[in-house]
């Protein structure tokens, strides 16, 4: 069993408005989130009470308002869910997936030319 936290597609919200912003309030997440999700300031407040106590966030009182940190890196969180997503829904087959996404996605010429590039050099190691 992992230590890191499972954190939901509404909490992966929150997570990267606090990883682009930290320190950061409750209001500041507010205004970040809810006119997109039209989500209310309590359904917000909620996902930052659920994320602390999943251990994704820690947070300091500063006067009359809370600061918020991630407590997890977010290179270190999109790789466990990553890893979660690739052995849940591939059983763990890279090559699967890869497949899937390169036949399934529209691929700009950069992009198609990078994945080209990136395949070299994993062939070349």
């Amino acid at each position: 069993m992992s230590d890191r936290p499972e954190i939901s597609p509404s909490e992966w919200q929150v997570m990267n408005a606090v990883w682009e912003n930290q320190p950061v309030t409750a209001s500041v997440i507010i205004e970040k989130l809810a006119s997109s999700n039209s989500w209310t300031a309590a359904t917000i407040r909620t996902f930052l009470h659920r994320l602390v106590k999943k251990g994704a966030l820690n947070y300091e009182k500063d006067g009359n308002r809370y600061l918020y940190r991630s407590a997890i890196s977010k290179a270190s969180t999109i790789k466990h869910a990553s890893r979660s997503f690739l052995s849940s829904v591939f059983g763990g087959e890279s090559g699967s997936l890869l497949t899937h996404f390169v036949k399934s996605s529209k691929l700009s010429q950069d992009e198609i030319e990078s994945l080209r590039k990136l395949l070299k050099e994993k062939d070349s190691k």
